[in-house]
């Protein structure tokens, strides 16, 4: 199978948010329990279309596999780019992850931020395995983070210096 990356777009947001709720649906990696719909991707990637990039991961029929974008956090200053990946549930493994990152780590310097941050659920031992696997280092710990649902979970927080 080959694995190509092309920038995503507001035609793409329905394939992704079937892609994310697949992923929330199965449960336990994302902090998201929510669904989305198309709207909510269409207005995630315009939000910030001067600080933000969007990447997905298509196999050779075309599927998405995965979806990685950088945009700006509020609580970080400027020159840092927070990041989300997802990868289609079942399907890790495969280098989507890796493939993706080359191309979001190219558009973050290209954007102009300095490093990337990553807040990821402790508990989800692929997504840290993922980050430290692409040579982000810890740099902090959010305790009892409240999700949607409730529930309260830790994150780690990892930096990757660009």
């Amino acid at each position: 199978m080959t694995i190509t990356i092309r920038r995503a777009g507001p035609l793409d947001a329905r394939p992704l948010a079937e892609l994310l709720n697949e992923v929330i649906a199965a449960g336990g990696t994302t902090a998201m329990t929510r669904t989305v719909d198309a709207a909510d991707l269409r207005d995630w990637m315009t939000r910030c279309p001067d600080r933000t990039a969007w990447h997905l991961a298509e196999d050779d029929a075309g599927e998405i596999m995965g979806v990685q974008w950088i945009e700006p956090a509020d609580d970080l200053p400027d020159e840092v780019a927070e990041i989300a990946t997802f990868a289609r549930h079942g399907r890790t493994g495969l280098g989507i992850g890796s493939a993706l990152f080359r191309e979001t780590e190219r558009a973050a310097s290209a954007l102009g931020y300095r490093w990337i941050n990553a807040n990821i659920r402790a508990d989800n031992m692929g997504g840290l395995a993922y980050y430290q696997s692409r040579g982000f280092e810890d740099c902090g710990m959010k305790r009892d983070v409240p999700l949607g649902n409730g529930q309260a979970v830790d994150k780690v927080l990892k930096r990757y210096e660009l």
